[in-house]
């Protein structure tokens, strides 16, 4: 791995790999936690925008069709710390994927007209994501999960906010957050002369350095419910903990503890839930750490009648870590080796996690991962599920 800063501030990172394809990512170090009431929503409508034309590439269909039409593939995603912009393509075409990512990240147009047209595309995601239950399940979660974090503002924004949108605080933020300083630009392949061509494409000047801004998110003092009812027929149902963020080092062992619990389908949720008694189809854990917080959570979808049981199932597991065997824990530490492993031999997935570390704090974190893993003990996991798994907050999203 070779990683570089150019001089207007534009971290890049090359990890050299042998194989057809390659990948290039960049990630800008904004998302809806840096968003105020007013801008709710802002962080994911410029993703939407970036790719709606430059001066170089008027419209959205030249942009996506110079690497559709050699088989690759062009897309993005915002969540509550960043927004990353990504292609995958044949090492050949390194070239134009780097031509086109850097058109579109530093020359937008924003035209009046395809903002207005794209608040309608965002408004309809919005309203999908709300109608499915098993996406509206995690906003419901996050935002009793949070009481003064802006994790608990979904990161799609809000409806109102997007309809009032005005192109002069569109540039004004892009401005402020699309700077170089602000980038990490990560490229895995097999590539030569790969830092003087990101040179001489990336030449966007240097900004103002970005803090994000911390907010002390109180402690979970009590037991907290939230219900809300759908005319639909399964119950979902999410028990979960607020953690720690990804650079605390008991981000490791809830990591075990999710191989424990979740992984596929000899996870113990699944196992005792599902394949025992058939109470849910989805089953699972889902332990997310970002740079400045983290939650571990089950969830599971069911019949109504069925929630106070499945409930005790869960506290039941819970409890039962306390007294995890040493083989339990040696196949859950395999299985995140594996998964990790596997998961990083796709080029994408590579670059994304490279990104990821160095935004977190440095992208050799990464390299240390299974190290990390190894070193977790039983009486880590004791520890942890007796400083975190204590006052968690159910949400249900109640169907018939």
């Amino acid at each position: 791995m070779q990683k570089i800063k150019l001089k207007n501030g534009l971290t890049v990172i090359y990890r050299k790999k042998k194989t057809k394809s390659l990948a290039i990512e960049i990630l800008v170090k904004v998302g809806s936690n840096n968003e105020k009431k007013d801008e709710r929503g802002l962080s994911h409508f410029i993703e939407h925008l970036i790719f709606e034309g430059t001066k170089k590439r008027r419209t959205s269909q030249e942009i996506t069709n110079e690497i559709e039409k050699v088989g690759g593939e062009i897309n993005a995603y915002t969540s509550s710390e960043k927004t990353c912009y990504f292609i995958q393509i044949l090492n050949k075409h390194f070239e134009i994927a780097l031509d086109i990512l850097a058109d579109i990240i530093q020359n937008p147009l924003f035209e009046e007209k395809i903002i207005e047209k794209e608040k309608e595309v965002v408004n309809k995601e919005i309203a999908l994501v709300n109608d499915s239950p098993r996406f509206y399940q995690w906003i419901l979660f996050e935002k009793n999960l949070y009481k003064k974090h802006p994790t608990r503002n979904p990161t799609y924004g809000d409806s109102k906010v997007i309809a009032n949108l005005k192109r002069d605080k569109i540039v004004k933020y892009y401005q402020k957050y699309y700077t170089p300083n602000n980038m990490i630009l990560t490229i895995v392949g097999d590539i030569k002369n790969w830092k003087r061509q990101v040179e001489q494409k990336f030449v966007a000047p240097c900004g103002k350095n970005i803090q994000l801004k911390k907010v002390a998110e109180p402690l979970a003092k009590k037991i907290y419910y939230k219900v809300e009812k759908r005319k639909i027929k399964n119950t979902y149902l999410i028990l979960g903990f607020k953690t720690v963020p990804r650079n605390h080092k008991d981000s490791y062992i809830l990591d075990v503890i999710d191989g424990i619990l979740g992984r596929g389908q000899s996870g113990w949720m699944f196992n005792e839930i599902r394949a025992k008694r058939g109470l849910a189809y989805e089953v699972g854990t889902h332990h997310t750490c970002s740079q400045q917080y983290g939650y571990f959570a089950i969830y599971l979808n069911t019949n109504k009648k069925n929630i106070i049981k499945a409930k005790k199932l869960i506290l039941e597991q819970l409890n039962k870590l306390k007294g995890v065997s040493a083989s339990e824990i040696i196949e859950a530490k395999n299985y995140l080796e594996g998964s990790f492993l596997l998961e990083l031999e796709d080029t994408q997935k590579l670059a994304d996690g490279l990104a990821f570390w160095e935004q977190i704090e440095t992208a050799q974190k990464m390299e240390e991962y299974i190290h990390q893993i190894k070193k977790v003990t039983k009486s880590d996991i004791t520890r942890v599920v007796n400083t975190y798994f204590k006052n968690y907050c159910l949400t249900i999203l109640e169907g018939k």
